[in-house]
C-alpha cells in the first residue's frame, strides 16, 4: 500500500464545545495512537481528508503524517476509523493508528468479485458473495487496499475458498482457510420455487462462514481497537 502525505495539527480542544469550534474552522478532530507512543489529539483540514477519501478505493489508507511542531518529521499511520455524519455524510472524526515500517500489522480488507462467471452467464446460476472482508497480515507497505477475485471461470456448483485466493507477495490471510468466499449456486427447480413460496424461506446451500469479529488493525504485540 502506497503512503499518502497528510498534514495534521496538535489539538487543544477536547470537550464537545471545543470540537464544534474545531469543525467550525473547517478542520476535523482526530487522534493518533500506537504501541510506541502515547495517544495524541490532532486536527486535520477538512478538505485534505475529504480529498484523501475521494482518491482512495477504500478507507484503508496509509499516510505519512506530518504533525506541525512534532519532533518527528513524519509518522507512518493507517487510517483506523472515519466517523461520518449520519445524515450529511460529512467527516466528523478520524482515528490514525501509528505503525512501524518494519513491523507487520493486521488489517481487514474488502473483497470484490471481478468479471462474470460462466456459471451465471451460460448456466443460469447465481453468484453468492459470502465473505465480504478478509483479515490479512503484512508489512504496512505490502498491505492491499482491496482484494479483487476473478470469477469468470467459475461453473455452477463451484466455489472459491480463502485458501484459493492468490494474495500479493508478503501478505498472509489469517482467516480460516476453509471459509467460502464466493460460490455459484444452481438455479432452483420449479418444485423448490413452490416450496420456498409456501414456507417463505429461500433454499440456499450450506456454507462455512466466518464467525463475526470486530474489525482490527493491530501491530506486533496485539493492540486492538473496535
Amino acid at each position: 500500500m502506497k503512503s499518502v502525505s497528510l498534514t495534521a495539527y496538535p489539538r487543544e480542544h477536547r470537550r464537545r464545545t471545543g470540537l464544534k469550534k474545531v469543525r467550525g474552522n473547517n478542520r476535523v478532530p482526530a487522534v493518533i495512537y500506537g504501541r510506541h507512543n502515547s495517544p495524541q489529539n490532532l486536527e486535520v483540514n477538512l478538505r485534505d481528508i475529504e480529498r484523501l477519501i475521494h482518491h482512495s478505493a477504500t478507507e484503508n489508507v496509509l499516510v505519512d503524517l506530518a504533525v506541525e511542531g512534532d519532533a518527528k518529521p513524519k509518522r507512518l499511520a493507517l487510517v483506523q476509523d472515519i466517523q461520518h455524519h449520519p445524515l450529511r455524510g460529512s467527516v466528523l472524526h478520524v482515528d490514525f493508528h501509528e505503525v512501524v515500517e518494519s513491523e507487520k500489522v493486521t488489517l481487514v480488507v474488502p473483497v470484490e468479485s471481478l468479471g462474470e462467471a460462466v456459471g451465471v452467464k451460460t448456466g443460469g446460476g447465481t453468484l453468492e458473495h459470502v465473505l465480504f472482508k478478509l483479515k490479512v497480515r503484512a508489512l504496512p507497505k505490502d498491505l492491499p487496499e482491496i482484494l479483487q477475485i476473478d470469477v469468470t471461470e467459475l461453473e455452477v456448483g463451484q466455489s472459491i475458498h480463502v485458501s484459493d485466493i492468490k494474495l500479493p507477495e508478503g501478505v498472509e490471510a489469517i482467516t480460516d482457510k476453509k471459509i467460502v468466499v464466493l460460490a455459484i449456486t444452481a438455479p432452483r427447480t420449479e418444485a423448490q420455487e413452490e416450496a420456498a413460496a409456501e414456507t417463505g424461506v429461500a433454499t440456499q446451500p450450506e456454507m462455512l462462514k466466518e464467525k463475526k469479529t470486530d474489525d482490527v488493525v493491530s501491530g506486533k504485540g496485539g493492540e486492538k481497537k473496535k
